[in-house]
């Protein structure tokens, strides 16, 4: 029976299907078409580099976001009749949008680490436990009731859908984080988003687990078990351990070592993202959950050398490593919405769903979770309002449909694909008038 269960429950990572691109017709109108305009190229991707660079400066002070920009770019290029034909789309290459979703977070959540300062306690820390005890998981529980309800989706696809929508995005939330290092952590609702960001990609995964359970056969009470002891305890715990013990060493090996052997003398940023990948795979080989690793191996890294200038640079290099990499998946995430046509089919009830997850079940439930906390009203607003999703929830849902069998696919990835391009519109356009304001009336300085 428990070898049943593990093969329903974590059945094998599929292979990458790579047969079309070892396809010569495919890869002769690919290499074709980039060869005849690879002048053109060249300056496009010269040029949108430098927007990475440039955008966060122009864009501080007006209510727009590097996601908006960078959508728009991959919508319009991808409209494009001669590029649209090799625009993606999440049905026909799952594998490969679940890898670069999966590394594009699992440098953010070491990043979102690196950012933060504040000792583990359970005052300094309430706002985050609110956040992921309380409102996380009745966010899932009425995701999942509107998706059977309102898009008629089984239990299975509709808790799938839940899961994925149910953490803050650490990639797309930059605007409402801490934004780095040596940034002052007392603004409370950068705090908790930021924290947030960073545990609750983990702790959505047990109930991505529990519907590929679901999607295999009906939840008995033995898989419950099963559930509970490998996919909640063994899993987290594994992540948590790794993570801690993976921050120290690091740390030793950076700050500790001899002077003239110690890694930090280096000045290489790069050791950032060498580090999450070293830990986030023993991680996985572990069977523990390497986003929870990576962002608790960013917090111990930190209070390895507190005040350490070396810091910055980490989180600095894998900053800029996940703007690049959210630039070029925001550009196909654009080319899917046009060239891919992923929102042809959507209908009323797709909207209905959007609007509620955006508008209703997320600011609702994040205030009501926050009551008895002594903080401005205006502050859990804030922190209701931005739970933000993007690229962590098309990793789960890629994640989940790569490893089981899911009816309504297209609904689901249609569902998604609204409320990430919703999400992308509504908190990019409101972030910098909002956050300006509630820095001048609550922390009384301006940004």
């Amino acid at each position: 029976m428990h070898d049943i269960i593990r093969q329903v429950i974590i059945p094998k990572t599929p292979e990458l299907d790579v047969t079309a691109f070892a396809d010569p017709l495919f890869t002769s109108v690919i290499g074709q078409f980039l060869l005849t305009h690879y002048k053109l190229w060249l300056l496009a991707i010269g040029l949108v580099v430098l927007l990475v660079a440039w955008l966060p400066l122009l864009l501080k002070k007006l209510p727009l976001s590097l996601p908006i920009i960078f959508v728009g770019m991959g919508m319009a290029i991808f409209a494009y009749t001669p590029v649209g034909q090799f625009s993606p789309h999440p049905v026909e290459s799952p594998v490969l949008i679940e890898k670069a979703s999966e590394f594009i977070v699992i440098i953010s959540l070491m990043g979102a680490g690196l950012k933060i300062g504040r000792p583990l306690s359970w005052r300094g820390w309430n706002l985050t436990i609110r956040l992921l005890a309380i409102v996380m998981p009745l966010t899932i529980l009425f995701i999942v009731l509107s998706g059977m309800w309102i898009l008629s989706l089984p239990l299975a696809s509709a808790l799938l859908l839940g899961a994925c929508l149910a953490p803050t995005d650490p990639v797309l939330a930059a605007d409402v984080q801490i934004e780095r290092p040596d940034s002052d952590d007392s603004d409370e609702a950068r705090f908790a988003l930021t924290s947030e960001a960073g545990l609750n990609d983990a702790l959505a995964f047990p109930f991505v687990y529990l519907a590929l359970a679901a999607s295999a056969a009906a939840v008995t009470g033995g898989m419950l078990a099963e559930w509970v002891w490998y996919d909640v305890i063994w899993r987290l715990g594994v992540g948590g351990l790794v993570g801690a013990f993976g921050g120290w060493l690091m740390g030793q090996i950076i700050y500790r070592l001899p002077q003239d052997t110690r890694l930090s003398r280096t000045g290489d940023g790069f050791i950032a993202v060498g580090a999450t990948l070293a830990i986030y795979a023993l991680t996985e080989f572990a069977h523990g959950y390497g986003f929870l690793a990576v962002f608790i191996a960013g917090l111990i890294l930190r209070r390895s050398a507190e005040g350490d200038d070396f810091n910055s640079e980490l989180h600095d290099f894998a900053d800029e490593t996940e703007r690049l990499v959210m630039m070029v998946l925001l550009v196909l995430f654009g080319g899917m919405l046009t060239g891919g046509e992923l929102l042809s089919d959507i209908g009323w009830t797709n909207v209905l769903v959007a609007a509620l997850v955006l508008l209703v079940i997320r600011p609702v439930i994040g205030y009501l979770g926050l009551i008895g906390v002594d903080r401005p009203p205006l502050e859990k607003f804030v922190i209701a309002f931005f739970g933000i999703r993007g690229l962590g929830s098309v990793y789960y849902l890629a994640f989940g449909l790569n490893h089981g069998d899911f009816p309504m696919q297209h609904t689901l990835w249609e569902t998604l694909g609204l409320i990430v391009l919703g999400s992308i519109l509504l908190h990019g356009l409101t972030v910098t008038p909002i956050m300006q304001h509630l820095s001048r009336r609550i922390y009384n300085r301006t940004e």
